[in-house]
């Protein structure tokens, strides 16, 4: 008479048999989960306990258990582990909050030279200090210990993440005069579709510092169909200095008015303001949107704008408000595609390549549109 098992049988359900095989054949879910789900679809199919053990490569008293578990809890919740198991925890919730406490101080605070810690640091001054703190569990605390209880409580302090402190107690009331210009500029573009010339020049000022004039030591290699597909550039380069582009752009026309100088002081600015004092009509006001430099604000420059009474207007971001500036949209065009990956034998050859682009941009100009929060100025 052939071997019958007393063992009671495993019924499934076809949506519980459905989520086994999804279970069995996935490679996401934990391959415990996998394992016993392939164990009870091969018991729910008659299946022994023996030829399930030798044809997953598993023991006997394995199978034995997944079966056991699925016949008293079910077939899906016996696929999760079990709690209460394991060895119980040597360190507790006080000394876990000590070693948290001691990971968000620095610990140049505390006698070491370092800025931030590392784990083995943080886990040697554990070691050297929890008997004294009244935390002996953590007396042979490792590394991978420390990192454990500090991802367990989302502290990487380890990491630097910046932040930008708001030191402009105006800012709010600078950032909505600087939108106001700017639904003032939309005002403007819509009198000039209808035919009305505007008063008034609406100018979006900053300057691009540092820009380098590098020079290559050996010539570009070009691109060779089947052989490179980039250009070569090799390593090693010469430093010829560097230049700042003092640029505005004229926010009803899209017009760039720049020139490329060695420094940004008062003289240059007043020097870029005789400038384009010379591209307007005298009947026509210039409103110039740019941060408080110290050039924008110097003596030399109040002396200027004294000769030319009402003929220039400023409006000054707030203090860390750049990103206000619509000027800057363009310095961030000009660095991914003129600038990027410029080389020049000279610091005179880089103006020249400046002067040129702002060239090509005046024949077919961009209108800069600033569109962000601007809905809030008819709010306010």
């Amino acid at each position: 008479m052939p071997f019958q098992s007393r063992k009671a049988k495993l019924n499934l359900s076809d949506e519980v048999k459905e989520k086994l095989e999804t279970i069995g054949r996935s490679r996401t879910q934990p391959w415990r989960m996998a394992e016993r789900a392939r164990i009870l679809l091969a018991y729910a199919e008659g299946r022994s306990v023996s030829t399930i053990a030798e044809q997953l490569h598993l023991t006997r008293p394995k199978v034995n258990r997944g079966v056991n578990k699925a016949l008293q809890l079910g077939a899906l919740a016996s696929l999760a582990d079990l709690g209460g198991r394991g060895k119980p925890a040597v360190i507790g919730p006080a000394a876990r909050t000590w070693v948290v406490a001691l990971a968000c101080q620095k610990p140049k605070d505390l006698g070491y030279s370092f800025e931030l810690w590392t784990t083995r640091l943080l886990a040697a001054h554990i070691r050297q200090t929890c008997q004294q703190a009244g935390h002996p569990a953590l007396a042979q605390i490792s590394r991978g210990t420390v990192s454990k209880i500090l991802a367990q409580s989302q502290i990487r302090p380890h990491k630097i993440s910046y932040y930008l402190q708001r030191r402009d107690p105006a800012f709010e009331a600078k950032m909505a005069q600087v939108l106001y210009v700017y639904k003032q500029v939309e005002m403007l573009r819509q009198a000039a579709d209808q035919g009305r010339s505007a008063m008034v020049a609406v100018l979006s000022y900053d300057e691009k510092p540092g820009i380098q004039a590098i020079q290559n030591t050996a010539p570009d290699l070009p691109p060779s169909p089947g052989q490179q597909r980039h250009w070569g550039r090799d390593h090693e380069y010469i430093r010829h200095g560097t230049v700042s582009l003092m640029a505005g752009i004229d926010l009803l026309t899209g017009q760039v008015h720049g020139q490329v100088v060695d420094r940004h002081r008062s003289r240059e600015f007043i020097a870029f303001l005789k400038r384009v004092d010379q591209q307007y009509a005298p009947p026509i006001k210039i409103r110039i949107v740019l941060d408080n430099h110290s050039a924008h604000i110097s003596k030399e420059t109040q002396q200027y704008l004294a000769q030319v009474p009402n003929r220039f207007e400023f409006i000054f971001t707030p203090t860390h408000g750049s990103w206000l500036n619509l000027i800057e949209s363009f310095f961030a065009k000009m660095a991914k595609t003129m600038l990027r990956s410029i080389r020049v034998s000279s610091k005179q050859e880089l103006k020249q390549r400046i002067e040129k682009y702002l060239a090509e941009i005046n024949e077919t100009p961009v209108v800069f549109r600033w569109k962000y929060r601007t809905e809030e100025i008819s709010a306010r």
